[in-house]
């Protein structure tokens, strides 16, 4: 009987300090710092997540931004009012625009002496943008007991208040103003002094970080990389629409919209859905290419499939109509500039022959069959943009145009043959 109390006994023991190490004192670090976007939003739901399996003691936001997305920051001012577990936005350095939102929706907010707190007039300050975020900061402080009043002066140039700001100007403040008019709670140096405020001096403060997914979509939905990424997409598909066949262009087009396809999934913007209508689309250009002749509704229909999809991904249809101009305008002058200038570039040269094999220079050329073709007809077997294939007399021939386009199944005469290039102009041009 003694031996089962003392079994007993110690296994209550075991359960008890088991118990005891699950709820040890630990404080999660949550960075908030650079452009706020959709992936800083996809990170933070991850920890925040993290903090309520581990029943952590409190999470620290350690905030230091210009700004950012509206819509990322406030899915992120969701996310802390609804977490159950003391939340401290520590200002590192300045929490303006999208990121005094973020502030003002945390529990406590901590800033250093020398941190800054509002300018959030949103781009572009129409009315309906500026009512709709003026609720978002009014209505965030509130929650936590703030002055709407000061919350609405941050984003609203409208707003006066007597002695803090005048009208047509946007309230931002620094440390001592902000505990002054009961926005921020104290001024802290580090982060031990932010444990000791919140009365959790032995905690252990754990940092969590970015997974490399997360970075990955940080930096691919950035709206700059975005536009970037889209107009290489671009660009390489229109090099590959205008030369022959499928090579490099077309591969690195491709690469680039799988980047910004994946970054959006990533952060929950994009679905499998956008993927698949942009590979339904990229198909029926890639037949309108190699298999069907012209341009026509295969084509069109390809073209208006992954606009759709890159509509989808952005999800606003300003936001989306502005990156599609910008990545279309920036891939268009590059394809011609890569028409006016590579081919003069020293790099060009090493793989271009560029002097002309002539009998006088002591090369033997082999056109004495090919100077009898001038003037023969026949037929294009594919598009000439301007290379391609004609038939002649039964023989499939490389030929190529002065420079205009000839469609598929067109009837076509050589006019010229230089060296081994087959010249040839539909003939309804001549």
């Amino acid at each position: 009987m003694f031996l089962i109390i003392i079994t007993l006994f110690a296994i209550f023991s075991l359960i008890a300090l088991n118990t005891y190490a699950n709820e040890t004192d630990e404080v999660y670090l949550v960075s908030i710092k650079g452009t706020i976007d959709l992936g800083l939003s996809s990170y933070v739901q991850r920890a925040l997540e993290e903090a309520v399996s581990n029943k952590v003691k409190a999470v620290i936001l350690e905030i230091d931004t210009f700004g950012g997305r509206v819509d990322a920051a406030v899915q992120i001012r969701d996310q802390i009012i609804n977490l159950n577990i003391p939340s401290v936005a520590y200002i590192k350095n300045r929490a303006w625009s999208a990121g005094a939102l973020i502030a003002l929706s945390a529990k406590y907010i901590l800033m250093d002496k020398s941190a800054s707190i509002g300018a959030a007039e949103p781009q572009p300050a129409d009315e309906k943008t500026v009512s709709a975020l003026r609720a978002e900061f009014t209505s965030t402080a509130l929650s936590r007991g703030r002055s709407e009043d000061i919350a609405a002066a941050m984003v609203d140039k409208d707003v006066e208040i007597k002695g803090i700001i005048e009208k047509d100007k946007i309230l931002t403040l620094n440390a001592e103003q902000a505990i002054k008019l009961n926005i921020a709670d104290n001024i802290v140096l580090n982060n031990e002094e932010v444990l000791n405020f919140l009365n959790l001096r032995d905690a252990k403060i754990v940092h969590i970080y970015p997974n490399w997914a997360e970075n990955i979509s940080r930096f691919v939905t950035n709206p700059v990389v975005s536009s970037l990424l889209l107009s290489i997409g671009f660009l390489g598909l229109i090099i590959e629409f205008w030369t022959l066949g499928w090579g490099i262009a077309g591969s690195i087009g491709i690469i680039s919209l799988s980047l910004f396809f994946g970054g959006h999934i990533i952060v929950g913007l994009a679905g499998f859905e956008t993927i698949i209508l942009f590979v339904i689309g990229l198909l029926l250009l890639l037949a309108e290419i190699f298999f069907i002749p012209g341009f026509g509704l295969a084509g069109i229909s390809g073209i208006a499939a992954i606009l759709a999809s890159i509509f989808l991904t952005f999800g606003n249809i300003i936001q989306a109509t502005y990156s599609i101009l910008i990545a279309l305008g920036i891939s268009v002058i590059g394809f011609f500039l890569l028409i006016k200038y590579i081919p003069s570039t020293r790099t060009w040269r090493k793989f271009v022959l560029s002097t002309e094999q002539k009998k006088e220079l002591g090369y033997t050329v082999g056109t004495k069959d090919l100077k009898r073709l001038i003037g023969g007809k026949g037929i294009s077997i594919t598009p000439l943009r301007p290379s391609g294939i004609v038939e002649v007399n039964g023989k499939k021939l490389d030929a190529l145009t002065r420079g205009e386009y000839v469609d598929s199944n067109t009837e076509i005469k050589i006019i010229s043959v230089e060296g081994n290039k087959i010249v040839v102009e539909a003939v309804d041009a001549s």
